[in-house]
């Protein structure tokens, strides 16, 4: 490439970045929402998370074919190219992360409400998904700065999440086994728990997109043992 070519793919990637971080302030949005809706439902909360998925998508695609034109009228290489592949692979994570987002506000709206359950759904439930939510702050902040610390952090947090989904799990098998007239409610708690253990998860695959950017290393089968060794944790 040229000079001038080189500033028209920056251009070009720059629109693009801050395309990404639209669509990940959106997803943050939208997952307080869901949050806001677990604490008390609203249906307007819920029309709008839903309304949220659907805008989410468009950008998705939108994004999508701007890197698909940038392939192929740039035919970048090495780390442009690894860049380019990463935002595809990224904004994909955030439309997943908004899927699992309306799942949980759909339940919160369904959810019956056994006193004996209370406490799980208010507190551990809760407490979980503001967990999630500021570790999808903190990958969207790596991606933003391309910081592999940031990335470490992500990865050890995740652990913390899928503590507390296994703590959430347990609490619950103890209430379905000691009264089975909680095992409908129980499981649709456990559904939102797994979304929002989900919503962990892919907060870490956005992370480890970042660290082959930066790295050039795929670490995305590393354990988190793995992942902070490579990156120096």
């Amino acid at each position: 490439m040229n000079e001038h070519t080189y500033k028209q793919f920056d251009a070009e990637m720059e629109e693009i970045r801050s395309g990404v971080m639209a669509m990940g302030g959106l997803v943050e949005t939208q997952l307080a929402r869901a949050i806001a809706s677990l604490r008390q439902p609203d249906l307007d909360q819920i029309d709008a998370v839903a309304a949220d998925e659907q805008a989410i998508n468009q950008m998705q695609v939108n994004i999508d074919q701007q890197c698909t034109q940038i392939i192929a009228r740039r035919q970048p290489t090495a780390i442009d190219l690894r860049m380019v592949l990463t935002t595809v692979k990224i904004v994909n994570e955030l439309e997943r992360i908004g899927d699992e987002i309306k799942k949980i506000a759909y339940k919160a709206q369904q959810m019956q409400r056994p006193e004996g359950l209370s406490t799980v759904r208010l507190h551990e439930i809760t407490r979980a998904a503001e967990l999630a939510e500021d570790n999808l702050q903190l990958a969207l902040d790596s991606f933003a700065r391309l910081d592999v610390g940031a990335a470490a952090q992500v990865v050890s947090n995740d652990e913390a999440i899928d503590a507390a989904f296994l703590a959430i799990l347990r609490q619950l098998i103890s209430y379905m086994m000691e009264d089975p007239r909680t095992i409908t409610p129980a499981l649709e708690i456990v559904f939102i728990a797994k979304s929002i253990e989900r919503i962990g998860d892919h907060a870490k695959n956005i992370v480890e997109n970042v660290v082959h950017v930066v790295k050039g290393k795929d670490v995305r089968h590393a354990t988190a043992e793995e992942i902070r060794a490579q990156l120096g944790q």
